[in-house]
Parts: structure tokens; sequence; C-alpha cells
């Protein structure tokens, strides 16, 4: 194989696939939450990043959101699980020392050995390689495919080492209707937003006291 063969394919204005326009967003913005509606006063529904086309840059956004929904859905809870103090009962480490006693998380983060960091930093790093996958299964989200997609992890499991999927590892939703997928996505971009306010609510908060009054 040369070399050509391993590079990326261009994402061409003219061929991109995805169907999504900014009259999408707005109606989804609707089911979402139809008091606020849509709401863009950055204008970025409009926008074409990297010279791609409107429509690839609203894949973008779109699963840029998701995925950032998802990641603070685990920091909200991980949060509440850290400030009540609520650890495994075995040891952290091999030669048997324990969790950290720290209930601040900001804080409890510096505890943590330096190898336990990077542990994190190198499964972030495969999950973001491994969403960007673009293959005749998966579709990337700025070519067509669908924002918020992980791609299956069978290659990984055949040939690197068991792992299960991010999503439905027990198959569950095989028969689940569209629209109950759909509806459950729709409450999945609701949460994630709610978490994103509520994350940062909990570290305003634990930095600058009385700064969110709710959580004083």
């Amino acid at each position: 194989a040369t070399a050509a063969a391993f590079a990326p394919a261009p994402v061409a204005k003219s061929s991109t696939q995805l169907h999504e326009t900014k009259a999408d967003l707005e109606a989804l913005a609707k089911k979402l939450n139809p008091v606020v509606g849509f709401y863009d006063p950055l204008n970025l529904a409009e926008a074409e990043f990297w010279g791609a086309s409107n429509e690839a840059t609203i894949g973008f956004l779109r699963h840029a959101e998701i995925k950032h929904g998802r990641v603070a859905m685990f920091a909200f809870v991980g949060y509440i699980v850290h400030a009540n103090g609520l650890k495994f009962p075995w040891a952290m480490q091999l030669d048997g020392a324990p969790f950290p006693t720290e209930t601040n998380p900001p804080a409890l983060w510096d505890t943590i050995p330096e190898v336990a960091k990077w542990q994190i930093f190198a499964t972030i790093f495969f999950l973001e390689f491994w969403s960007e996958l673009s293959t005749p299964e998966h579709t990337h989200y700025m070519s067509g495919g669908k924002p918020g997609d992980m791609p299956s992890l069978q290659l990984f499991r055949d040939n690197v080492h068991f792992a299960l999927d991010l999503y439905d590892p027990a198959g569950l939703s095989k028969n689940m209707s569209e629209e109950k997928k759909e509806s459950r996505l729709r409450a999945e971009i609701n949460n994630g937003r709610l978490a994103q306010l509520g994350i940062f609510g909990f570290l305003c908060e634990q930095t600058i006291p009385g700064s969110v009054p709710a959580l004083s």
C-alpha cells in the first residue's frame, strides 16, 4: 500500500451527506426546549469551519455538544461521589496504598499519583482517537455520519483486547424504534446541557464560596 492509502479523505463542500441544516437545528431546539427555543447568539449555525460546508460544521457542533454533555454527566456524578467520600473498598494501588480521603474534588486530583493521571489521559486520548474513525461501517459525523455515534469496538476486541462497546454493550436497543432512539437522544442532550451547568456550578462554589447561592 502507498502512503496515499492512509491519507484522510478531505471533507468537500459538495460531497457531504449530512442533512442537518440551520432549519433542522431550529426544529430540534423546539423539541428540546419549547420555552427557550433556538438560541445562537454567535451565529455558529451559519458558520463554515476549516473550509468545510455549513452542513459539515453543524455536524461538528452537534457532535461536540453531545460529547461534552456526556463528559459533564460523568463529571457531575463523580463530583458528588468524591465530595461525599465514597470510594471503592479495595486498595487503589498494587502496593496496597488506599484511595485518598480528600473530599474536595479539585484538591483530590492533586493527591493521586502521576501514573494514575497518565492512565486517565491515555484513556481520553484513545476514546478521542476512536471516535474520529471513519470506516465503511461508521461514517464520520462531518461527512454524513450521525453526531454522537461512537464506533463499535469490535475491531479493537478482535485485534487487541476485549472491551465492551460504550453504547448498549448488551444489545438491548436492537429492536428499539427510531422514534424511541430519537427521544432518548433528545433526553441525553438536555441532561448533558444541565450537567454542564451543574458541574460548573459545583466548581464555582468550591473555589469561590457564595458564588452560587443555591449551593452555599
